[in-house]
């Protein structure tokens, strides 16, 4: 990659301009470190938003049932299987034989809290911070265990598109002719098939779920970035860096990937928040409709489901899970105008 020199006379690259410049779109840049931050802390909820303790101790003895399983009467409680810990909290350090650590959040995405009293759905209060839905589930505990399916949907499906799209954009941009012809044919056929529909026919068919849904969405999700790179090739392939690098014996991989793909990634970059968008969104949609991730799994278009049907007595089951969206959704495409702003090669361009 080419080299400008500062006024200090430092050798800065193109690419670290550009970071620079996007560290200084403070919109973008703070609701990047926000999601950042989340999402990697979505990968610790169990030590954080669960009903099982990080450890406890029993008459000297240390268990920890994040990782184990113990049966009710390893702790003296009547009964199969494992005990509530929360009760078991209470009555170990009201007899002071044992001390139980639960999480700082203590229930569980799929857990149904039946002790509450009244009919779920329950409104919030000061134990479960967005209350219960309509089977008696945390609805705070669902929507962060939420957030990283979402997250993880959009963020693997950009990936497998983008790298299906980006190939075979630059596959028809180099070679060009009765392949690209031949293949943007192919793409249309492919193109035009209804997306519901042919979501409505694999649900049938197979039980709905995270890879599936992936693999779905990933084949409908390619086209549109093969028409970006398609183009950015057909452009820089006839450019003089390109001739020069087969002058010198390059062969056809090494010029696709290692020097035109380079210079091709600027509607890369700055589309792929925003691809991240729709496929939340499309997650979302399909939980909504009943053709996304299959119950229990913690889905925000479950809970708007659920609250659109008791939209007048349950309205925490509408506003916590499309607020939640919203808010993130907000950040995305706020982190996908900063990098457009930022990779917009009329302020940093290579041939200057």
């Amino acid at each position: 990659m080419a080299k400008q020199k500062n006024q200090n006379n430092v050798s800065t690259t193109i690419f670290r301009k550009r970071l620079r410049k996007f560290r200084t779109l403070k919109r973008g840049y703070y609701s990047f470190l926000v999601l950042l931050v989340l999402y990697v802390c979505s990968f610790f909820l169990p030590l954080i938003v669960n009903n099982k303790p990080l450890w406890l101790t029993y008459e000297g003895e240390t268990y920890f049932p994040l990782t184990n399983f113990y049966d009710a009467s390893t702790f003296g409680v009547e009964g199969f299987g494992e005990p509530d810990y929360r009760l078991l909290k209470t009555k170990l350090e009201a007899d002071g034989t044992g001390k139980v650590h639960m999480p700082p959040y203590p229930y569980h995405p799929n857990e149904s809290l039946l002790f509450l009293p009244g009919e779920p759905p329950h409104a919030p209060s000061g134990d479960h911070w967005c209350g219960t839905d309509n089977r008696g589930r945390d609805v705070f505990a669902r929507l962060v265990y939420g957030f990283k399916i979402s997250i993880s949907f959009g963020l693997l499906v950009t990936v497998c598109a983008y790298t299906i799209g980006i190939s075979i954009g630059a596959m028809l941009g180099y070679f060009g002719g009765r392949f690209d012809i031949l293949m943007q044919r192919i793409i249309e056929i492919w193109s035009s098939m209804p997306f519901l529909y042919t979501i409505i026919i694999v649900t049938s068919i197979l039980q709905p779920n995270f890879p599936l849904l992936v693999i779905v969405l990933t084949c409908f999700g390619w086209m549109g970035m093969t028409y970006y790179v398609r183009g950015e090739f057909y452009r820089e392939k006839a450019k003089d860096y390109v001739a020069a690098a087969i002058a010198l014996g390059a062969n056809n991989k090494q010029v696709i990937f290692k020097h035109i793909l380079p210079n091709a990634l600027t509607p890369v970059i700055s589309f792929a928040p925003f691809a991240i968008v729709g496929y939340i969104s499309s997650l979302v949609s399909l939980d909504y409709l009943g053709f996304g991730l299959a119950p229990p799994t913690p889905s925000w278009g479950q809970l708007v489901s659920q609250g659109m049907d008791e939209i007048t007595t349950a309205w925490w089951l509408v506003i916590t899970p499309l607020g939640a969206l919203f808010a993130t959704l907000l950040m995305v495409v706020f982190i996908g105008e900063a990098f457009r702003e930022a990779f917009d090669p009329k302020i940093y361009s290579r041939l200057r």
